[in-house]
């Protein structure tokens, strides 16, 4: 079968939602690394209902890129399919781009970055995916890719550990070894920070399951392309800064519950019936351990908020 021509190299997706500073702070650096690259990139926003000045900012400052305001929060996946589809994703013999680059609006990309991720998608045929060795705002590093998430690590997260079986790969986590030695790696995932994709692959999987409306969206599209036969890769030789955890604008209890939702949608879709219910159980216990914490400390903020939270939690990992 002919493939479509290519309306570029490269198209950026940013998704926002209240976080103006950050994400002019993001196109610059973005935009910077892409005039050095020597790939013709169109570069696009989808706004996801912001109640600040994020919309009227990028228009006064980057007259240059695709804008989308929504009138609703779509949510991650859901807002990044908007602009997928604005590049004819889905609509048969579209002009589509070469590779598709999802970018959040809390990352500050080093030089060098965009170009480094773009040649190792296409460097290995059976590589679908890749992502950026990131760093925290301080230089400190940042854990970029994991395995997919098992009952250890489940275990880790819920329940008292050993301090030794955090950062290794009992709990999902690769070897600074690999990221120091400067070659992309295999991995099972990378975090949704910085994902860039092949246009077949996205042709192949489809995009993002609008199910998970925040959190694992990126683990279930992996798990996707890894059943299609796809590679995902780390690539240490891009760097990009990641501010981390400052895109939601969400209050701690309702971000919660949206990541305990996904999860568990996430174990029903890919866990076979026994592990769906331990894994459950699991979460229903360590959710009933979180609340006796909350109780025991009352002077913790938003302590009625979060034990509401995690009751919601474990009822719907019994239901």
């Amino acid at each position: 079968m002919t493939q479509p021509a290519s309306a570029a190299d490269l198209a950026v997706v940013i998704v926002t939602r209240n976080v103006c500073a950050l994400a002019l702070d993001a196109l610059r650096s973005l935009l910077v690394d892409i005039q050095t690259s020597g790939l013709q990139t169109d570069v696009y926003v989808v706004d996801s209902a912001s109640t600040d000045d994020t919309v009227a900012a990028i228009r006064a400052e980057f007259p240059q890129v695709k804008l989308f305001p929504s009138q609703e929060n779509r949510g991650f996946g859901g807002s990044n399919n908007i602009a997928m589809r604005q590049m004819g994703f889905g609509q048969p013999g579209a002009a589509l781009p070469r590779a598709v680059y999802l970018l959040n609006p809390d990352t500050i990309t080093q030089p060098g970055a965009t170009r480094a991720l773009y040649d190792a998608l296409l460097s290995e045929p059976d590589v679908g995916m890749v992502g950026a060795r990131l760093s925290y705002g301080d230089g400190s590093f940042q854990h970029s890719a994991f395995g997919f998430p098992g009952l250890r690590q489940l275990w880790v997260e819920l329940f008292p550990t050993p301090g030794r079986l955090i950062e290794v790969p009992f709990n999902g986590r690769y070897p600074r070894v690999l990221y120091d030695g400067g070659e992309p790696f295999r991995v099972d995932f990378v975090l949704g920070a910085t994902m860039m994709l092949r246009r077949e692959v996205i042709e192949q999987t489809g995009m993002f399951d609008e199910q998970f409306f925040m959190y694992c969206e990126e683990i279930d599209w992996a798990w996707r392309m890894r059943r299609a036969g796809w590679a995902v890769a780390c690539v240490p030789a891009a760097r990009v800064v990641h501010l981390g955890g400052q895109s939601t604008g969400q209050a701690r209890p309702r971000s919660l519950v949206n990541l305990w939702t996904s999860r568990l949608r996430l174990f029903d879709k890919y866990y076979p019936r026994w592990k769906r219910w331990l894994a459950r159980r699991m979460v229903a216990l360590g959710m009933a351990r979180k609340i006796r914490s909350l109780r025991a400390a009352p002077d913790a903020p938003e302590q009625d908020e979060l034990i509401q939270a995690c009751q919601t939690i474990q009822r719907q990992a019994l239901g």
